[in-house]
């Protein structure tokens, strides 16, 4: 077995290690806006769904190669306020345009060929194509030297119809299909999905989860 200390390893080296082994990383595409008022997009691995109550999700922006902060954590800082863009095959080659370092003053969204409607909750934009949109506002910032974690809350999600099923409980495993990053500019696809359930058995062993209403009815 190999091993790799990680508090004497390099940072680059670090940052290789981690995205090659945990993946796929969902790809939030990020909106916001400028001071200017202009739509700003960026595309984001490090992010995931980290609760449902209350409903947060987790940005990591590290800065840029001078130091700085960029445009979307700029935008964050002043507003409180972003929009998570999800990512599928349709919206790939729009999102990785968005990952180019844009002056702030250009909207990423239109350069990109990428339409968008204002959302509903906050003041910016989301992607009308997009498989989901959850529009966020900032519950907390944490600060590191280079880079920032942003935890936000979850306060409306639009979904686009034919991602959902009929009941509108489920996603459509045909229609959405999320990409995701690996390594380097290495991406997958959900396009493949099996169930794995626990075995009969192991309900023996379950240890019960009841809410008190439950255990006082018991």
């Amino acid at each position: 077995m190999m091993e790799f200390d990680f508090t004497r390893l390099p940072p680059q080296d670090r940052y290789r290690l981690l995205t090659n082994f945990v993946g796929p990383r969902p790809i939030a595409l990020v909106t916001t806006r400028s001071a200017g008022g202009h739509n700003n997009a960026a595309p984001m691995s490090f992010f995931n769904v980290f609760s449902q109550d209350p409903p947060i999700v987790i940005l990591g922006v590290q800065t840029r190669g001078d130091g700085g902060e960029k445009d979307t954590l700029v935008n964050i800082r002043r507003t409180g306020e972003f929009c998570v863009n999800m990512v599928d095959m349709e919206l790939a080659e729009g999102m990785i345009m968005c990952g180019v370092n844009f002056s702030p003053d250009v909207d990423e969204p239109a350069f990109a060929g990428l339409d968008t409607a204002p959302c509903r909750q906050i003041d910016a934009r989301y992607l009308i194509r997009t498989p989901c949109a959850m529009e966020c506002r900032v519950e907390r910032i944490i600060d590191y030297p280079s880079r920032a974690i942003i935890l936000g809350e979850v306060v409306e999600m639009t979904v686009r119809d034919d991602c959902l099923d009929v009941r509108g409980r489920y996603v459509n495993p045909e229609v959405y299909q999320p990409i995701a990053r690996l390594h380097a500019d290495n991406y997958i696809v959900a396009d493949r999905q099996f169930e794995l359930t626990k075995p009969a058995a192991a309900a023996q062993w379950e240890v019960a989860q009841l809410t008190p209403q439950k255990k006082r009815a018991t």
